[in-house]
């Protein structure tokens, strides 16, 4: 699992059938830029946890994905 922060989304106009009704983001993590498929309703802004790999393919319904956001992270608290 990885932290990242939204930073955007990325649109397209056609994708392939087992990706439709599927948002993508992209999540800044301190390794670079991920493209994320959305499971929670997360936006720009929001300190996202990220899953990758097999794990993020079974949070989207088996959808070819490399990384999924599966929690939208609470502010910190001081």
């Amino acid at each position: 699992m990885k932290i990242g922060t939204v930073t955007g989304a990325v649109w397209s106009s056609r994708k392939a059938s087992c990706l439709m009704g599927q948002t993508f983001l992209v999540v800044q993590t301190p390794e670079g830029d991920v493209v994320a498929a959305d499971q929670v309703g997360a936006g720009t802004g929001d300190r996202v946890l990220l899953v990758t790999g097999t794990v993020a393919s079974r949070f989207c319904m088996e959808a070819p994905v490399d990384a999924a956001v599966v929690a939208i992270l609470d502010p910190e608290k001081k």
